[in-house]
């Protein structure tokens, strides 16, 4: 069994951020435990078991009659459901499955550091997520008119000017109808925390950019924003994933485009603006973040060692704006979670100049060291 996509840092923190977030997933390491202990007898038992109680969805798209796709429909049902000897029941109501998201807490940002599977992979990445909000058609395109304005300037500051790796892009995310932003940045010569600090201080920057932007170029890029929507699906693939997506999502809003078109044209500057310093925007009340960050084999020294010992930070954003001066610098509310089994002490401190410092207190070493990164 072979996981190809996890070998590469990008692939790993998506699969990672999809396993923390949506509730009913497996791990792959769990997956590949199992696979030593199937045999040839338990495939032949799983199916029938399988196959014991069923749902079906279907689409059917293209040059078709309502009456013909109807009669397939009934025909499929017909092989599994009935008959003298019907291979499978219907589900009872309550086996449905539901598709359910973690929802972060606001004002909270977690952090989850983890090593990459290759040893001879020297790239390492991040994913900067930010959870907004559940699909309503206001809020979907108050998140999306933000993702138009803010991917290129995005890419301009830490791809360009900032040079953090060669793989940088800001997209949307969608979890079962959970909508938020991601960034995304992939690197060989910084490690992913000091990328996710380099995230947050775009964001600080580009707030002026929000709030100076005037009613024409809010109107402009509203346009833009609606005329994307209005184009027409390019083939019949194109269409029927638009459909099968809803479907799928459980969110069965067909008439979606028509809806937030709408929405887009009754949106006004400042309630976008509000909406940003809402959600987004650094120290924003309603702020969910999550922080998922490979380390690659070029930066595994022993500071980062120490990082990716399965514990995360989960930092109150509230306390960003209650630093107090202790030795020239701010002491920051943190809470940290770590293994049981480990005995050591941290605490965290943010000097004057926005440096992170984390602290770490071993009773038991006879050595020190002092890393910067």
């Amino acid at each position: 069994m072979k996981i190809t996509s996890l070998n590469n840092p990008t692939g790993k923190l998506l699969y990672y951020c999809y396993l923390l977030l949506c509730d009913q997933t497996w791990p792959w390491m769990e997956k590949l435990e199992a696979l030593p202990h199937l045999e040839a007898e338990d495939l032949i038992k799983f199916t029938p078991m399988m196959l014991s109680r069923a749902f079906l969805e279907c689409y059917i798209a293209g040059n078709i009659e309502c009456s013909e796709a109807e009669s397939i429909i009934q025909y499929v049902e017909d092989v599994f459901f009935k008959g003298p000897n019907p291979i499978c029941q219907p589900l009872f109501q309550s086996q449905h499955l539901t598709n359910r998201v973690i929802k972060l807490e606001s004002g909270m940002s977690y952090v989850y550091p983890i090593k990459g599977l290759n040893p001879s992979n020297e790239n390492s990445a991040l994913v900067h997520y930010i959870q907004v909000h559940q699909d309503e058609f206001m809020l979907n395109v108050k998140l999306q008119l933000f993702t138009l304005i803010a991917t290129q300037p995005t890419f301009q500051q830490l791809r360009t000017v900032e040079q953090l790796g060669y793989i940088t892009h800001l997209t949307q995310r969608n979890d079962y109808g959970i909508r938020g932003l991601q960034f995304i940045v992939q690197s060989t010569v910084k490690d992913p925390g000091y990328i996710d600090l380099r995230v947050e201080a775009f964001l600080r920057l580009f707030e002026n950019k929000i709030y100076e932007m005037t009613d024409v170029e809010f109107k402009s890029n509203v346009k833009a924003l609606i005329d994307t929507k209005l184009e027409k699906h390019k083939n019949l693939w194109e269409e029927s994933g638009f459909y099968w997506h809803e479907i799928v999502v459980g969110t069965l809003k067909f008439d979606r485009i028509e809806c937030e078109v709408a929405a887009l044209e009754r949106l006004t500057k400042q309630e976008f603006v509000d909406f940003f310093d809402e959600y987004i925007r650094i120290g924003a009340p309603q702020k969910r973040t999550l922080s998922i960050r490979v380390y690659g084999s070029y930066i595994h020294s022993s500071t980062h060692q120490i990082q990716t010992n399965n514990f995360c930070l989960n930092v109150h954003q509230s306390a960003r704006e209650a630093l107090t001066e202790e030795n020239g610098g701010g002491k920051e509310e943190v809470e940290i979670v770590k293994p049981r089994k480990d005995k050591r002490n941290y605490r965290r401190i943010v000097l004057k100049n926005s440096l992170q410092v984390l602290l770490i207190n071993d009773a038991e070493t006879d050595k020190a060291k002092f890393s910067s990164f």
